[in-house]
């Protein structure tokens, strides 16, 4: 893998032209998965706010080096960039030395691609995630880490006994359905992906119990925002949009009445920073994070507030239900609340009218774009670049199409 602050070369390195080599002389922030989604959002706020950050990432998701370019012209004098695999150890052990936090976000996070490639997603996400506790281990001082987990480490929940009216499943029990899941809830690991994230979450808290490793974990639920290419295992509510957009159709696993709660980027960004700064109260434990119960929505009543946003009607179908999908699942995150203070502001009307016009403004860019090429007009193009099914509310597929760089295997880190 190529390094753009160090010169470190190894094969099959992607280098995107816009990104100018940074020598790194003092302290940085590193994001692992720092081109993804969540990563650039969080390194354009740690910028903002004048730290120097080290986006690590492999760049094989298509499109991210899109989110890369979008950081450089905004933040060219404090990032720096190291394209390189978390599997490579000495790669991870480059990009710690100088770090004074990190933010791990890099991953596999599709449950369909771990079922069909399970030993790949345990070398990403649990051997990947050991390999970056061990450099943080090694050198020899206190460095903060915050690890993004998913809601995935707790099942299907078929415990939970549920009941449905038109449009959305609720917990039977009145205590859930006011308060949503919380973290006294058993682990319980239903796919490939819930064992290696989980592997990988329990890896965390015991490097913080057992080396005092200032290390706190987040199990997420839905995260949504701008700079997101939503696909139909991975960002769903992106995805959907960018299907109303399209006018295409979305598939629907189960019946639409399966529930998740969103959570806003500014408000996951507001929660990870929070965490670090009060690190020593957080480290050693894992918090709920999404929206709550009052940003929880069902897929039927998402699609019926795209439809509001576009005044036309959204096409879409129903297929079988997809193995280990869970029917509700809401986070309780008070314990997180009482600890930092933290609470989510957005509301997922207001979150979604903001993703809506973020796609709308860069499909109208992408239209000009094609216009100028002489391309026969595909709005779509920049998105599309595979299926355009939905699955219910899973957890990452082909994405948008590659500008200027070589395609790889499809990997998904940091979304």
């Amino acid at each position: 893998m190529k390094s753009l602050s160090n010169g470190h070369d190894a094969p099959n390195a992607v280098q995107p032209e816009c990104l100018a080599p940074v020598i790194r002389s003092q302290d940085y922030v590193l994001i692992v998965g720092g081109a993804g989604f969540i990563g650039s959002n969080l390194a354009h706020r740690l910028m903002e706010q004048g730290r120097r950050v080290l986006v690590f990432d492999s760049l094989a998701r298509a499109g991210v080096e899109q989110n890369l370019r979008w950081l450089q012209a905004r933040h060219a004098g404090r990032l720096m960039v190291q394209i390189a695999d978390i599997r490579d150890r000495r790669d991870v052990d480059d990009a710690v030395r100088h770090a004074s936090a990190v933010y791990h976000l890099g991953a596999q996070v599709a449950v369909t691609t771990s079922i069909l490639d399970p030993v790949e997603d345990f070398e990403i996400n649990a051997a990947g995630t050991l390999n970056l506790l061990e450099a943080l281990r090694g050198q020899g001082k206190r460095i903060p880490l915050l690890f993004t987990s998913t809601n995935k480490v707790y099942g299907d929940l078929q415990d939970v006994a549920l009941a449905q009216d038109a449009t959305r499943y609720y917990p039977a029990d009145p205590s859930i359905c006011a308060q949503g899941i919380d973290e006294t809830r058993s682990l319980a690991f239903h796919s490939p992906y819930g064992c290696s994230k989980g592997a990988a979450d329990q890896y965390a808290l015991d490097y913080a119990h057992t080396y005092g490793m200032p290390a706190t974990v987040f199990r997420m639920s839905c995260i949504y925002g701008v700079h997101q290419f939503g696909t139909e295992d991975q960002g769903w509510v992106a995805h959907f949009l960018r299907c109303a957009l399209r006018g295409e159709p979305i598939t629907i696993y189960g019946d639409g009445k399966q529930v998740r709660d969103l959570l806003f980027i500014d408000d996951l960004i507001d929660a990870l920073q929070l965490a670090h700064e009060q690190i020593e109260r957080t480290a050693g434990r894992a918090y709920n994070i999404g929206g709550g119960p009052d940003n929880a929505v069902s897929l039927l009543e998402l699609l019926a507030l795209i439809e509001q946003l576009q005044g036309a009607p959204v096409r879409y179908s129903f297929d079988s239900w997809r193995r280990g999908d869970q029917r509700y699942y809401v986070s309780n995150t008070h314990k997180f609340q009482q600890t930092t203070g933290w609470r989510a502001q957005v509301s997922v009307q207001e979150g979604l009218t903001k993703l809506y016009q973020w796609l709308l403004d860069l499909h109208a860019q992408d239209a000009g774009q094609l216009k100028e090429l002489g391309t026969a007009a595909q709005p779509a193009a920049h998105y599309a670049n595979g299926s355009s099914n939905a699955s219910g509310a899973n957890d990452a597929a082909p994405l948008p199409k590659r500008h200027g760089l070589p395609a790889q295997k499809e990997r998904t880190y940091g979304d």
